[in-house]
């Protein structure tokens, strides 16, 4: 089901590898959750030592993981299917991360709430992201950045001896 070469061409569209995009940003957040994971180990009152990290918290990990997977898959075919990257995208990953959370912890009504906060939270993130306008070239904001030294108030011409 993917679109022709023509359609690509003619509206700038190229369509995102689920796959490929789907297991980087899982593995992105599979350390996110391994750090999460150890944060919880060592805060935590146990005598499971450093091993703690996967053995007593180490759901967490796998628990970023399956959310960081589930958001970029959702997101990209959404983005493919539409033929369109706007907010909606990000809304529906969103969605789909916020709704694996709520069934984790085996509740519809969290499931939905998650779908609801998360997929608006990063819905309202992607939409602000494209209202910045037009994209500036490094050297155009390193010039609105820097101050530009003041013009002289007389100028001064060069003497003729």
């Amino acid at each position: 089901m993917s679109p022709s070469p023509s359609a690509d061409s003619s509206s700038g569209f190229s369509p995102k590898p689920v796959l490929e995009y789907a297991s980087t940003v899982g593995l992105q957040s599979a350390g996110v959750g391994l750090f999460v994971s150890t944060l919880q180990n060592a805060l935590g009152n146990h005598s499971k030592g450093a091993m703690g990290v996967v053995t007593r918290t180490g759901g967490t990990i796998g628990f970023f993981a399956a959310m960081g997977f589930t958001f970029a898959a959702t997101e990209a075919v959404v983005r493919n299917t539409r033929e369109q990257d706007d907010a909606l995208n990000g809304f529906a990953g969103g969605c789909a991360a916020g709704f694996l959370a709520g069934l984790r912890q085996k509740s519809l009504p969290i499931a939905f709430g998650g779908c609801a906060v998360i997929g608006g939270a990063m819905g309202i993130f992607d939409y602000s992201g494209q209202l910045s306008g037009v994209q500036e070239s490094r050297e155009e904001r390193r010039n609105k950045f820097f101050k530009k030294p003041p013009k002289p108030i007389v100028e001064l011409e060069p003497s003729s001896a």
